[in-house]
């Protein structure tokens, strides 16, 4: 039964943007507003899933000026028991991006919100981004307790990326991840007593883009840990496969 909830969630948005214009004719503007939905077989954040195992539902939308400044808000389901009560992901993220020659940066602060969550799950990080070519690196850090967690502000995370256009619709991904963590948002891993300070996560993906601009993806994702979810008997950062459907409009 999700998984039809989720497919006609899919749907139903983008047959809204096909019916929506994108700004009159005549009326010349520097800003432009764009929007993306997508089903998830399963939402992996830094390689560990934040639904238990379970499709995903996330979609949101970007105000950008020519100048390089934009505005976002992105959202997905999450699994409650992981969240403290919240069902819901909602990250709102502010930056200003652009080129220098052939490289391309991107500097920004990004908050995630958890609406419902008792006791309170929050997070804040600043983040700058460099990229060239299909080679891209993203490095986040936290101004604030990390997801809620005492005395870990300063976790950061940095992001290796390739992303390689084949033509014809096809493409190649592959990401390798690292999250150093301070405080009590170290982990203990399944069967241990020990924390530890660091996760390393990994992706291996390929694309394909209908000329009607859907995106379909194919990616193992997994981690150096073995973290448990909200249920027994579930290792969340192992690697899995997942798939997804997506569109940008």
């Amino acid at each position: 039964m999700i998984k039809i909830k989720f497919a006609a969630g899919v749907l139903a948005v983008c047959s809204m943007a096909a019916s929506v214009p994108v700004m009159a004719q005549g009326a010349a503007s520097d800003w432009s507003v764009t929007g993306n939905a997508g089903l998830y077989s399963d939402y992996r954040f830094r390689g560990i899933s934040q639904t238990n195992k379970d499709p995903a539902f996330q979609g949101g939308f970007d105000i950008a000026h020519s100048s390089g400044f934009y505005l976002g808000n992105w959202n997905s389901n999450i699994d409650s028991g992981f969240f403290a009560g919240s069902n819901l992901e909602m990250d709102f993220y502010g930056g200003f991006k652009g080129t220098a020659g052939t490289l391309g940066y991107d500097v920004g602060v990004l908050t995630y919100y958890y609406p419902g969550s008792d006791p309170k799950i929050d997070n804040t990080e600043v983040y700058l981004g460099l990229s060239y070519g299909p080679v891209s690196a993203k490095y986040f850090y936290a101004v604030t307790d990390f997801f809620g967690f005492d005395d870990s502000d300063g976790s950061a995370y940095l992001d290796l990326g390739f992303n390689y256009d084949l033509g014809s619709g096809f493409g190649v991904n592959a990401h390798v991840g690292y999250q150093s963590l301070r405080g009590d948002a170290k982990v203990v891993e399944i069967g241990s007593t020990g924390t530890e300070d660091s996760i390393t996560d990994y992706k291996l993906g390929a694309t394909y883009t209908t000329t009607g601009g859907f995106v379909f993806g194919l990616a193992y994702i997994g981690t150096n840990r073995d973290l448990a979810g909200s249920r027994p008997n579930r290792n969340i950062s192992d690697g899995t496969g997942v798939i997804s459907l997506s569109k940008a409009f």
